[in-house]
């Protein structure tokens, strides 16, 4: 019989492991205890958070040494630069995540691999960036750079389940991380932005010593397999419960949102305001990810995961929808940290969701499938803005329908499933359902091979 998960633990040498990363017992160590004496050592959540840190400096670091090069590029050139950066950004997504992530998974250590793999390459890429600051094959090494820092990000939503005590935790755990990387970027940013104005080369140095200590931190996390055998039918089908699929459906919807209201500001306030403005924006950005991090797992004692998915997707209508209607510099700052703010709030939710319906389903191999999901949803919903700038209330209103029709839908799929229906079919199950009959009727109405179809008579 399998442990329960609030007793989860791993043991090495006959010791008991907790690796509690609670607030109601925040503590620098986790305890190992023996039939001896008790052995003091830094808990797995805490090691991972320093890793995580040192990884969200190497991040900022490059955006330091590269934004005042990319940014000071025409608008054309810029729409260029960051089309191709979506196009690379595909290949983890549509390739590589659902034809080696389970591999991964299978292999002891594999995700904790990822995580190291993909900060050598990175601190790799920064020591050629240093030397191509002023030529073409920057870029080339920058797309490559991001697409290393998404396959971080999956891998990072696979570990988590391994460095916490149970699943409790573990929701309160990605706020946390969450929180870390917001707090560090937004601290490192500005005197890596300095240096980066009069050395990009120093600026992309101090992200490979980063890089280089979060290889290090590494290798002391979990060497465990994140799933070390295939999806069972209990996993599966729990994973395909109304209410998943409902949230996760959600969740896309929102990623897409802030995707689109990323480039979309970029792009437009760029054109009518200046990069300065933009630079604002995105500190609003931060701040409503810290806010919603900070805030969410007080949400989550009071309220349902679904009225939190709900009050996220409204809130995001809402304000989409007002600034719409009003406009302007300060409504683009607010709409900035509202989006991010409710992403923050139903991201945790989601998990939550996750964790209630799918007790059964291997925590980091299912997080992992959906940040995937999720990742290529943003990716996605960023490539319009790309291709042509939109008025800044045009785009709102955008951000803003997105965000009604994604709250509608999941209302109607709620009460469907609260009350026992099944749930509505999508546009895409429509289409694939057509598709299906048609090819079904074609298969009828065609005679078996070698059989002579009967001539027309002609008059």
């Amino acid at each position: 019989m399998s442990e329960p998960s609030s007793e989860r633990s791993s043991r090495r040498g006959g010791a008991t492991y907790d690796a509690g990363v609670s607030s109601e017992r925040v503590r620098a160590d986790a305890v190992y205890r023996s039939g001896r004496r008790p052995v003091q050592s830094q808990s797995p959540f805490r090691r991972f958070a320093r890793t995580h840190a040192f990884i969200a400096i190497g991040d900022a670091a490059m955006y330091g040494a590269v934004a005042g090069e990319v940014l000071s590029l025409g608008p054309d050139a810029q729409r260029s630069a960051v089309l191709r950066y979506l196009i690379v950004s595909f290949a983890p997504f549509v390739v590589v995540a659902p034809l080696i992530g389970p591999t991964i998974d299978r292999i002891p250590g594999g995700r904790k691999m990822v995580v190291q793999i993909t900060a050598i390459v990175r601190a790799a890429l920064y020591v050629l960036m240093a030397f191509h600051t002023d030529d073409i094959l920057l870029y080339p090494l920058v797309f490559v750079a991001l697409v290393m820092q998404k396959t971080y990000a999956v891998s990072k939503s696979a570990l988590v389940p391994s460095v916490v005590r149970n699943d409790d935790e573990l929701v309160e755990a990605n706020s946390k991380l969450g929180l870390i990387s917001g707090l560090v970027g937004a601290l490192a940013i500005g005197p890596l932005l300095g240096i980066g104005h009069f050395s990009a080369a120093a600026a992309l140095m101090i992200g490979v010593a980063a890089f280089v200590v979060a290889t290090a931190s590494a290798r002391q996390l979990p060497g465990e397999a994140t799933a070390p055998k295939p999806a069972e039918r209990a996993e599966r089908e729990e994973l395909r419960s109304a209410g998943i699929v409902l949230a996760s459906a959600a969740m896309m919807s929102i990623r897409g949102v802030i995707g689109f209201l990323t480039f979309h500001l970029l792009f437009w306030l760029r054109e009518d305001y200046g990069l300065a403005q933009f630079g604002i924006a995105a500190g609003a950005s931060t701040l409503g990810s810290m806010g919603g991090n900070i805030l969410a797992p007080r949400l989550r004692s009071a309220l349902r995961e679904e009225v939190m998915l709900t009050m996220a997707l409204t809130v995001i209508a809402g304000a989409g929808i007002a600034a719409a209607l009003t406009g302007g510099l300060g409504t683009a700052i607010a709409v900035a940290f509202v989006a991010n703010f409710s992403a923050a709030i139903s991201r945790l939710a989601f998990d939550s969701i996750v964790q209630r319906d799918a007790p059964d389903a291997n925590q980091g191999r299912a997080f992992a499938r959906y940040e995937t999901r999720f990742q290529l949803s943003w990716v996605l919903a960023g490539l319009p803005p790309v291709f042509f700038t939109l008025p800044g209330q045009v785009g709102f209103l955008v951000v803003g329908l997105v965000g009604t029709f994604a709250a509608a839908s999941y209302l109607i799929g709620s009460r469907a499933v609260h009350s026992g229906k099944p749930l509505p079919m999508s546009l895409t199950q429509r289409a694939r359902r057509g598709l299906e009959t048609t090819v079904a009727k074609r298969r009828v109405n065609t005679p078996p091979k070698g059989s002579v179809r009967p001539r027309t008579r002609r008059r």
